[in-house]
C-alpha cells in the first residue's frame, strides 16, 4: 500500500507546494482514492509534481466539513468525473470559526459541492458503512476522553445563533488489505482517543497504522491544561501497538512533546511525503508463522480462519484492555512530567517573551 500526502502545512524534501489543509493519495490492491483534498486546487499540482495521474482515482473520502478538507473537491472534479465521493450526511452545515474579536469566519464547504453527481452521502447512523471489503467509514466518535481545546472557537450557524459544533460530521476511513488495517481521520476533532475507543468497538482490535491530526496546534501560548492533554494523549497513544503519522492541524510544538514520549511510534508526515506499508510481505511473514506452529495446532483447511478468529478481540476485550491503558498511563504521567520538563519550559517562557 502507497500512501502519498499531497496538501499538508510543511514543505517535505520531494519540494512540493505547502498550504494549510490536508490531502492523502492512497493506492490499495483495489482502489485509488483521496483521503481529503486540501483547501485549493494545490493537490493537483502536486499530484503532477510527483508524478500522479489523479483522473485513475476512484474514490474520495472528506474527513469533514471544513475547506481546509474538501476546498479541492471542485477543482478535483474538474479532471475526474467519475470518482465517487463520500461525503458525511452533515458536512454541507454553516461553521464557523471566531476570532479574538468573536467575529465569524465561514469555514464550511462550497455549496456546489452538494450538487455534483458523484456525491454520494453517508449516513452517520450505521454503525459501519462499508464501501467495500477493503474500505469502510465510521462516525458515532463517544466523548469519554477531553476533546482538543481548540474546538473551542469552532462553531455551528443555526437558527438560535451560534452554537459548539459538535462533530457530527466527522467520519473516519478504515482500509483493510492483507492483514493490516489503517485507520485515517482528518484532524480529530473528537480526540484521536475518542476515535481509538470507537474503532476498538467496533472492530475488536487495534489497528496497525492510524494517520490523522490531532487538532493541538494553537498560535498562542499552550496553558497549562493544554500541557497536560498533549502529554496524556501521548501516554495514551503509546500504550497501543499502533504506529502513528500526523501532521498539518497537530501542531509543531505538541509534535515535539509527544515524539520525545513515543519515540519511533509517532512520526510527522509533510506535503510530499511517502508511507509505504508492506501488506503483502507482512501477509508472507505472517504465513511463515503459522507454518512454524507445532503440527497439533494445525487443520490445513481451517487453520488460517482459526488463528484469524482466535487474535481477534471482542468488544469487551477491548473496553478492558482500554480501562487498563488509563489505569497504566495514571502511574506513568509523573515520570512523563519529567521528560517533557525542558519542553514545557521553553515552550511556556518562549511564547512569554513573545
Amino acid at each position: 500500500m502507497r500512501i502519498i500526502n499531497l496538501v499538508e502545512n510543511t514543505e517535505g524534501a520531494s519540494g512540493c507546494g505547502v498550504e494549510h489543509g490536508l490531502c492523502f493519495y492512497i493506492e490499495t490492491e483495489k482502489h485509488k482514492l483521496l483521503m481529503d483534498t486540501g483547501q485549493t486546487g494545490l493537490l493537483l499540482e502536486n499530484a503532477e509534481k510527483l508524478g500522479i495521474d489523479l483522473t485513475q482515482v476512484d474514490t474520495v473520502v472528506l474527513s469533514h466539513g471544513h475547506y481546509d478538507h474538501g476546498g479541492g473537491i471542485l477543482p478535483f472534479a474538474k479532471i475526474n468525473l467519475t470518482a465517487k465521493i463520500y461525503v458525511p450526511e452533515a458536512a454541507f452545515g454553516e461553521y464557523y470559526s471566531m476570532n479574538k474579536a468573536g467575529e465569524p469566519h465561514f469555514i464550511g464547504l462550497a455549496k456546489e459541492i452538494q450538487e455534483l453527481p458523484q456525491v454520494v452521502t453517508v449516513s452517520t447512523k450505521e454503525e459501519i458503512y462499508r464501501i467495500d471489503d477493503e474500505l469502510s467509514l465510521f462516525s458515532g466518535i463517544g466523548s469519554e476522553h477531553a476533546v482538543p481545546s481548540t474546538n473551542q472557537r469552532l462553531k455551528k450557524k443555526t437558527e438560535e445563533g451560534y452554537v459548539q459544533d459538535d462533530f457530527t460530521h466527522e467520519q473516519c476511513l478504515v482500509i483493510s488489505e492483507g492483514v493490516k488495517k489503517v485507520l485515517l481521520s482528518g484532524c480529530a476533532h473528537h480526540g484521536i482517543l475518542n476515535i481509538m475507543d470507537r474503532y476498538c468497538e467496533l472492530f475488536g482490535e487495534e489497528p496497525d497504522f492510524v494517520i490523522s491530526g490531532f487538532h493541538m496546534m494553537k498560535k498562542h501560548n499552550y496553558t497549562d491544561e493544554d500541557i497536560n492533554m498533549i502529554i496524556d494523549t501521548a501516554l495514551a497513544l503509546r500504550q497501543y501497538k499502533t504506529v502513528f503519522y500526523t501532521g498539518h492541524c497537530t501542531g509543531v510544538e505538541p509534535y515535539n512533546a509527544m515524539k520525545k514520549l513515543m519515540g519511533n511510534q509517532l512520526h510527522y508526515v509533510h506535503s510530499g511525503d511517502e508511507i509505504r506499508i508492506r501488506t503483502g510481505i507482512e501477509r508472507i511473514a505472517w504465513n511463515v508463522r503459522e507454518e512454524m506452529k507445532p503440527a497439533q495446532d494445525k487443520e490445513p483447511t481451517k487453520n488460517t480462519a482459526a488463528s484469524e478468529a482466535a487474535t481477534m478481540k471482542s468488544t469487551e476485550t477491548a473496553k478492558a484492555a482500554q480501562k487498563k491503558r488509563r489505569d497504566y498511563m495514571k502511574w506513568h504521567k509523573f515520570f512523563a512530567w519529567g521528560t517533557v520538563a525542558c519542553f514545557v519550559m521553553t515552550m511556556i517562557t518562549g511564547y512569554k517573551r513573545k
